[in-house]
């Protein structure tokens, strides 16, 4: 039988105890998965959609949960059904990774550290396939050409940390695939990656699945990724199903309040052509009254000239420098004031580098960095310490730098006790203000951070960036690990106090459609250099650099009906960023082919 499900999730209730007593992740929830489909379960964080995933892999109760009701039937190899809620868990190990392939949200943690790369990709085919070490290191090599990493034999012998997101993250989807499993599930698998890395993984996910008739649950928050990879689509509200039905209806005709609001929140290419300001969404159910676009002043605030940041590779027996990783290269522009500027391009092209080389987080080799009037490189420790009043930073992830010892009151008043600009109850005054702005309530204060949602945690983050009335702020992938409606309205806010307070953003991200929404000028990075800058309008609208343009040609769309074919993407592999210490750089050269556009002329490597 064809049309045979391969797994058959029948009202699903899925239970956690707390200390207030059982507490249901999920409710009762049904769906299929049939051979060849991919079906995407859509959802925000907490909605249930990786505890279904956890609970078809019977993961669920090393995480506290307990399967409280409902079968899960799946249909295995030799064509016998199974329970998996009633399975014990010796026959899971043998259905785990060899049957039901699973690819994590979190590379880095899905990864073992003290474990190379090679041992990691062999050990399941030795296990379930029986293969000799040389036949398993063959498919391991075979498996890494397949998911398109760089120079496959060197990273057979590297260590997870030694590699980049993106690349860890094939590394798990190479894991998954490995023993050919029936029915694979992701979880969220693109979330943490590039526009290019995204649209391969996609694509190579959707190559996989026609060329295996695997069956794919791909759970995700993206709705972009729903419209390219989706069959079918189940939306999941609050540990119940809320609607369901093949993507092209659900895009052009959802029914349920909640599926409207996620569709009207997300961020679409092309909403902000022939707009020269950036202007906050417009969300669903929330009265925000006229939307004014944030024009912004012509002053500039800051400038960044010829800026370049190296790190050493050491090697040899004395540990000794021997070549460098040219992370920043040659790197000029100028932030207005009242404005945001933002960096785009994949990971490792150094943006994050130069947001904290501005900030001299991290020491730039050389260039010349001018903060509203000040010589930031000039600084020496302490004074480098009286100007971050000015300058303050937002990072990726809210939980790795927030303190979880302490509660978020203090958390937001220690920039203003270390620097003594408020104390008293005019601290917790103002404490209380900046909560208020970032829409917390007040009751928040006495919380803990894992108390709280990611959304939650980024907007302590922000409202502690703002406590000192800084200047200028670097958002560093602020939103990028954020729910969709969530990151509507942390993008709304970050407007909100530009339009109010004049703040200027110097915005880091791979997501191309939030860039459009909220940037004045745009800059777009590749190997450590600019390769094209200019304001929004000009780049996004009449790209020029052939990299910028096969960036442009990688977002995925929010329209079922717009899919990227494979032969649309075509990606040059990017060539090392390691340099030899007798390597001379050449220095950056643009020409302008706008009024404020500019593409770099020297050879960039693309």
């Amino acid at each position: 039988m064809l049309d045979q499900p391969i797994a058959r999730i029948e009202n699903l209730r899925v239970e956690f105890q707390t200390k207030d007593g059982p507490v249901a992740g999920v409710e009762d929830v049904s769906f299929s998965i049939n051979p060849g489909e991919t079906v995407c379960i859509v959802g925000e964080s907490g909605s249930g959609k990786s505890v279904s995933s956890l609970s078809l892999m019977r993961l669920v109760e090393f995480g506290g949960g307990k399967i409280a009701g409902g079968r899960l039937i799946f249909d295995r190899k030799d064509g016998k059904e199974l329970d998996l809620a009633k399975a014990d868990q010796s026959l899971m190990r043998t259905i785990r990774g060899n049957e039901i392939g699973m690819i994590f949200q979190e590379p880095m943690t899905a990864l073992n550290p003290v474990f190379t790369v090679g041992r990691q990709l062999t050990e399941g085919l030795r296990l379930h396939k029986g293969l000799s070490k040389e036949a398993a290191t063959a498919r391991a090599l075979e498996l890494l050409k397949q998911v398109r990493i760089p120079e496959p034999e060197r990273r057979l012998k590297q260590y997870p940390h030694e590699l980049s997101g993106g690349m860890r993250q094939r590394v798990v989807i190479a894991m998954a695939l490995a023993c050919e499993p029936r029915l694979l599930i992701a979880d969220e698998p693109t979330t943490a990656l590039d526009v290019t890395i995204q649209a391969e993984i996609l694509a190579l996910m959707n190559r996989l699945k026609r060329e295996t008739g695997t069956a794919v649950m791909f759970i995700t928050h993206d709705m972009a990724v729903v419209a390219q990879m989706a069959d079918r689509v189940v939306v999941m509200f609050r540990g119940n199903k809320v609607e369901e039905g093949p993507v092209a209806q659900i895009f052009e005709n959802p029914q349920h309040p909640y599926t409207k609001a996620l569709l009207a929140a997300v961020p679409k290419l092309g909403e902000m052509t022939g707009k020269a300001a950036p202007e906050p969404m417009r969300l669903l159910g929330r009265d925000q009254g006229e939307i004014k676009p944030i024009p912004g002043t012509d002053e500039v605030l800051l400038s960044v000239k010829n800026l370049t940041t190296r790190f050493p590779v050491k090697g040899g027996f004395f540990r000794r420098t021997v070549a460098q990783v040219h992370a920043v290269e040659d790197v000029s522009f100028d932030l207005m004031r009242g404005q945001t500027l933002s960096l785009v391009g994949e990971s490792g092209c150094g943006k994050s580098t130069c947001g904290r080389s501005i900030l001299r987080l991290v020491e730039p080799n050389s260039g010349q960095i001018n903060l509203d009037g000040t010589d930031i490189m000039a600084l020496d420790q302490g004074a480098l310490r009286k100007a971050r009043l000015d300058m303050q930073m937002v990072f990726q992830d809210p939980f790795a730098s927030l303190n979880p010892q302490m509660t978020l009151m203090d958390q937001v008043a220690e920039p203003m006790r270390n620097y003594g600009t408020a104390s008293g109850a005019k601290l917790r005054e103002r404490v209380e203000m900046l909560f208020e702005r970032v829409e917390l309530p007040k009751s928040f204060l006495r919380r803990y951070p894992h108390e709280l949602s990611g959304g939650q945690r980024q907007r302590v983050a922000i409202a502690r960036a703002l406590a000192l009335n800084p200047k200028l702020i670097v958002a560093d992938e602020a939103v990028s690990a954020l729910d969709v409606s969530v990151q509507a309205q942390v993008l709304n806010l970050m407007m909100e106090l530009q339009a109010e307070l004049g703040l200027s953003f110097l915005f880091i991200s791979h997501d191309m459609a939030v860039v459009e929404r909220v940037s004045h000028r745009v800059g777009v990075m590749y190997l450590g250099r600019i390769v094209e800058i200019g304001s929004r309008q000009a780049v996004f609208e009449d790209p020029r650099h052939p990299y910028t343009k096969a960036l442009m040609q990688a977002v995925p769309v929010a329209d079922p009906h717009n899919r990227k074919a494979d032969s649309e993407l075509k990606f040059k592999p990017i060539p090392s960023p390691i340099h030899d210490m007798d390597y001379v750089a050449q220095p950056s050269a643009y020409e302008q082919v706008g009024e404020d556009h500019f593409i770099l002329t020297t050879d960039s490597g693309y």
